[in-house]
């Protein structure tokens, strides 16, 4: 037999005060217009006695539906399920539901989908799909849609996101390199119509020119993906045309990382024995490759987290200005990198810490 459903005005009732008051205390939004003892103790009943929240009829007198569209680039990826994690633990202690969808990398599924989440009422899109030109973010906005994008950004236009610092880990991870005695240092990167292919990119030219390396243009090599294969693809095309002329290798995310890893066996070379590489994101099972990334390091959940709430503020706020959150990655160290042989070595100025790391002098 199918068991009674809880109403508000069951919980009015048991409480001992009006439906709008129980209306007010069980929305996170609202609760503050209740006394906090009449607002606990009308939660203490709803619980007692097994209320849940209708969100479809929340959602008539509100014109919210408390659901968030997400959409991710690429399921596979074992970076985005702990940033997904944070968005979804976040949203959920705000009365909200994350609606996740892949968009398999491809801008037209990125378009069907959000169109999609907008027809199905959502208060919000958190997009780690965009590109630097993006008719999809461009939409968003001209409809006036609560938007956060994460990981990325698009060129020109303000919009609100959560990024990580792409410079100053790039710059971490080459200065670990310099310290190890690398000098001739190669660099494969991901696609340039991402933010995080072309800023990492930019970094790579940046630092090694700051650092007084001669790096050849044709030693950094960029792909159209951020995947296992391209970065394959693109380090044989480096070793193709220079041979064993680098020590070591930036490679722009660790997928990018683990396909130089397949190069380097394709040609009877081993890591780090014969070529260092440093990775880029820290996803998980890192640790199990063999030998284990050296990469840098990104707060995946802390991503989740900041996305969430930057878009609760906006769902709430919409008329301030969209403000962008950038987190601050770390060095993680492991296997792939190895010191060249010993060397005098002079000091350099670290990205991580303002202070002197030693420098190799060739």
């Amino acid at each position: 037999m199918r068991k009674t459903l809880i109403t508000i005005k069951d919980v009015a009732a048991a409480s001992g005060v009006h439906a709008s008051t129980v209306s007010r205390a069980l929305n996170d939004e609202t609760r503050d217009m209740v006394s906090k003892p009449v607002a606990d103790k009308v939660l203490a009943v709803a619980r007692k006695l097994g209320y849940l929240r209708n969100p479809l009829a929340s959602g008539l007198r509100t014109r919210r539906s408390h659901t968030i569209g997400v959409l991710i680039p690429d399921l596979t990826n074992p970076v985005f399920p702990p940033i997904i994690r944070g968005i979804e633990r976040t949203l959920a202690a705000a009365g909200y539901v994350a609606v996740l969808a892949d968009s398999d990398s491809d801008e037209r599924n990125a378009h069907t989908i959000v169109e999609n989440l907008l027809g199905r009422q959502v208060d919000g899109l958190i997009l780690a799909t965009a590109y630097r030109k993006d008719p999809v973010v461009d939409k968003c906005i001209e409809h006036g849609i609560p938007l956060v994008l994460i990981n990325r950004v698009v060129d020109k236009i303000r919009v609100a996101a959560v990024v990580n610092d792409d410079d100053f880990g790039i710059r971490l991870a080459l200065e670990h390199l310099l310290a190890l005695g690398h000098r001739q240092i190669a660099f494969v990167g991901g696609p340039q119509n991402t933010s995080t292919g072309y800023y990492r990119y930019l970094a790579f030219l940046a630092a090694t020119k700051e650092h007084g390396l001669k790096i050849d243009r044709s030693m950094a090599v960029n792909g159209k993906s951020f995947s296992e294969a391209e970065g394959k693809n693109c380090l044989l095309k480096i070793l193709d045309e220079h041979g064993k002329r680098f020590t070591a290798v930036v490679a722009a995310n660790d997928l990018l990382a683990l396909g130089c890893f397949d190069a380097l066996t394709a040609r009877g070379m081993r890591c780090p024995d014969d070529v260092s590489v440093s990775g880029f994101n820290h996803m998980p099972f890192v640790d199990r490759f063999s030998p284990s990334l050296t990469t840098v390091h990104i707060p995946h959940d802390e991503l989740g987290v900041q996305s969430a709430k930057l878009l609760l503020e906006r769902i709430r706020n919409p008329e301030d200005p969209p403000r962008t959150i950038k987190l601050k990655p770390s060095m993680v160290l492991g296997g792939s990198t190895r010191a060249l042989a010993a060397r005098d070595v002079r000091p350099i100025k670290s990205a991580g810490s303002g202070k002197a790391r030693p420098r190799a002098v060739s």
